[in-house]
């Protein structure tokens, strides 16, 4: 049984439902956190060990991050507890359609799905003919569009996360008097986020002297190249196979002499074993949690700038948003700059003027027009 007591606060959540099918075995777990602003806004994680504290925790993350990034969307989460791995295709198919069905009453007046772990774009097309709404999920393939004849279904594959780290990036870099031309950087993971990262830093002639993957780390001062990169790890798997370049184990990547350091992987990367030892001046926050709040005040205080993960990587959600009001990519590409680099530079500068870390700035931004949206609603304004 879940302890609600435990998590719910004054933010919410608003709704916490358990669905099954017996005919698939889904288990499916959806939690809306806040819909003060918006219907709620969230992946669709497939894994076994999924729970309801997990995806609350995402949940209420999204709550921040969509009022942030200044859109009509509350926060929310949803999960099927399942291994992917150990079922045929079909089988994985089928639950998402039973998923979908069983949350029309919810989906899309009060939640829009969208990938997640172990789910895409073709997840997301079974999610929507299931429900019958092509606004109840985003991510969904180019040619599902809510306007006939347009292409403006935007699957992650685009790489509207990475895009906006990349723009974070610059503004960050920027505030601190960083030359990117002149910068080193070094990029925790490459995967959908980190690949599309290295991408636009190299289109943009930046130095990428390090990445890693689940394999390790490769090391390269005088940089390495995306479109080699790319052919390396699809070709033998893994980036530590690049040459010419140093392989490292994964944990080194974070205390190597750059000015930049990006984690884009899994959360903690940054830890009690390693945040004294990191030298860059500019950590942007590619993943979700991937350095406790306790360790981004160490770093901050020894003036070590931290943009936070749901600052920097809103780009997903901004992409959503395009292609839930219809919009095609080349659109969202233009909305994910303008609202990234908007809001990047408005929580570095009231960081720099409250004396506080850059999260603590955010929050108290995001919260403020959550409290907004929530009062105007309880007036019925």
């Amino acid at each position: 049984m879940v302890d609600i007591e435990k998590l719910a606060d004054k933010w919410g959540p608003e709704k916490i439902v358990q669905v099954y099918d017996s005919l698939t075995g889904m288990r499916g777990i959806l939690v809306i956190d806040n819909t003060a602003l918006g219907p709620g806004k969230g992946g669709i994680r497939m894994t076994p060990t999924v729970n309801v504290e997990e995806v609350f925790r995402l949940a209420r993350t999204m709550t921040w991050k969509c009022a942030l990034a200044e859109l009509p969307f509350g926060g929310a989460k949803s999960g099927i507890i399942a291994d992917p791995k150990k079922m045929s295709k079909e089988e994985k198919m089928n639950m998402i359609r039973a998923f979908a069905v069983a949350l029309r009453p919810l989906s899309p007046s009060q939640y829009v799905a969208a990938p997640d772990i172990n789910t895409g774009e073709e997840e997301m097309a079974v999610y929507a003919l299931a429900n019958g709404s092509l606004t109840s999920c985003t991510g969904k393939p180019s040619n599902m569009c809510v306007r006939p004849g347009e292409e403006c279904g935007i699957p992650h594959e685009y790489g509207s996360t990475g895009y906006g780290v990349f723009n974070t990036i610059k503004v960050a870099a920027k505030h601190l008097d960083i030359n990117l031309k002149q910068a080193k950087i070094a990029i925790d993971g490459f995967g959908n986020v980190g690949s599309f990262l290295t991408k636009y830093l190299n289109e943009f002639g930046v130095k990428i002297v390090a990445v890693s993957d689940s394999k390790g780390c490769v090391y390269n001062p005088d940089g390495l190249e995306y479109e080699k990169l790319k052919k390396v790890k699809k070709e033998t798997k893994s980036v530590t196979n690049y040459t010419p370049g140093q392989v490292l184990s994964h944990e080194k990547l974070f205390e190597l002499p750059v000015d930049i350091l990006v984690p884009a992987s899994v959360p903690d990367v940054i830890n009690e074993k390693n945040v004294d030892k990191v030298e860059a001046r500019l950590i942007v926050e590619a993943a979700n949690i991937p350095i406790t709040y306790e360790n981004e005040k160490r770093l901050h205080e020894r003036g070590v700038m931290v943009v936070p993960d749901f600052v920097a990587n809103a780009g997903g959600v901004i992409s959503s948003y395009a292609e839930y009001i219809g919009e095609n990519p080349r659109k969202m590409f233009d909305m994910v700059e303008e609202k990234i680099v908007r809001n990047v530079k408005l929580i570095l500068k009231e960081s720099e003027k409250g004396k506080v870390p850059p999260r603590e700035a955010a929050m108290k931004i995001a919260q403020k027009r959550v409290k907004e949206a929530m009062e105007k609603r309880r007036l019925g304004i």
